[in-house]
């Protein structure tokens, strides 16, 4: 199970007041095994409780940080011979399950997100895509086409889950017909530019010819992104809804640019780039990274992916009325076939709300599973 927040708040205290109180904080994390690397990039300085806060955000990125930094934690000296040093222990077997049962879990494979309470379904080709395209660093740039209401933005979902066992993040700008370059790198620099670093550099009026500007800003933008503290991936979502003689084609293509050229220098921390709604038949990406691509196409999902979505789940977390006497699989096949009739009636009965397809069909399969675990 992981800490709460106040959980980590105490770990927070612990590592400022057992493991921080030192004039050097590198020296002090690495006598306690933190490897030099990762000690290397934290923002020490002679504040301990601002490294405390920075140890702690830079642990909390991956399972196995949050492992090590509590495993430290209980060979302090000054903390072990405190009444504290139950509940860091505490915390330590909680993380040490976790761990375990994040490596015993194959994540692609997920189908119900966020705590147990948003539905994925289907999506089988993706999950195989993601998978091919997280362990292979030459593929940097991930491209979802597909009709409109296919899916396309609901990947992002499914990239938040993955990024939370894998190390990275994803931050997402959507754009729009009225979309620009300037506004797209805007938001970008507020996902990636550290504090204090100021408005991003493309400024049109500067100059009078536009394409520099939009290179220095896609460099700036690939720059800040290598070199923050989290693995990013940057999110460009419904591609297709912007206008053809947009800038942000330029952008677009200057940032993937751009980002083929960090990785080259900084391997996998470099971000990767995610297009949304980019269809094959829009602007091509430069040819140079025709070998870095890598392409899904999203589908809507249909019945039989339904009945495939609700076999997983029921047999995963049987219900307590079919526990008692171990879950046998006719009763689960009927309730199946129950949550599949009453998702697909939802969504043909809830048409004329304006949600989309996958949105209205989410929503239904989250109600059935709620439904379902009350049983």
């Amino acid at each position: 199970m992981p800490l709460t927040e106040t959980e980590w708040d105490l770990v927070t205290t612990w590592a400022q007041e057992y493991l921080l109180d030192t004039t050097d904080p590198h020296a002090q994390l690495a006598q306690y095994g933190f490897a030099p690397e990762f000690v290397s990039a934290l923002p020490l300085t002679h504040v301990s409780s601002d490294n405390a806060r920075a140890l702690v955000h830079a642990s909390r990125t991956g399972i196995e940080r949050q492992l090590r930094l509590v495993e430290a934690l209980t060979t302090v000296d000054r903390l072990a011979v405190l009444p504290d040093i139950v509940k860091a222990r505490d915390l330590l077997e909680r993380l040490r399950e976790d761990f375990r049962a994040h490596a015993a879990r194959d994540n692609f494979r997920a189908c119900v997100l966020k705590n147990g309470t948003e539905a994925f379904i289907g999506r089988e080709d993706l999950r195989e895509t993601l998978r091919r395209f997280l362990a292979d660093p030459e593929k940097f740039i991930l491209l979802v086409d597909g009709e409109p209401g296919s899916g396309r933005s609901y990947t992002y979902n499914f990239l938040r889950h993955i990024g939370q066992h894998s190390g990275f993040r994803p931050v997402r700008v959507t754009l729009s017909r009225t979309s620009t370059a300037a506004k797209v790198v805007r938001r970008l620099a507020d996902f990636v530019a550290g504090p204090g670093e100021g408005a991003s550099p493309l400024n049109p009026t500067d100059l009078n010819d536009l394409l520099p500007s939009i290179d220095e800003a896609a460099h700036w933008v690939a720059g800040r992104a290598t070199a923050a503290e989290e693995h990013l991936w940057l999110v460009l979502d419904e591609c297709d809804k912007l206008d053809p003689s947009s800038d942000v084609w330029d952008f677009i293509g200057q940032l993937a640019t751009a980002l083929y050229e960090h990785a080259a220098a900084r391997g996998d921390q470099a971000p990767r780039l995610v297009l949304l709604g980019y269809g094959r038949a829009m602007r091509q990406l430069p040819y140079d990274l025709r070998g870095n691509l890598c392409w899904d196409t999203a589908r809507p999902v249909g019945p039989g992916e339904l009945h495939s979505f609700f076999h997983q789940v029921f047999h995963e977390s049987p219900p307590e009325l079919l526990k008692a006497g171990g879950p046998p699989d006719a009763s689960i096949d009927e309730l199946v076939e129950v949550a599949v009739d009453e998702v697909l009636r939802a969504i043909e009965t809830e048409a004329a709300g304006g949600e989309s397809y996958m949105r209205r069909l989410c929503t239904a399969a989250e109600g059935a599973i709620r439904v379902y675990r009350s049983l």
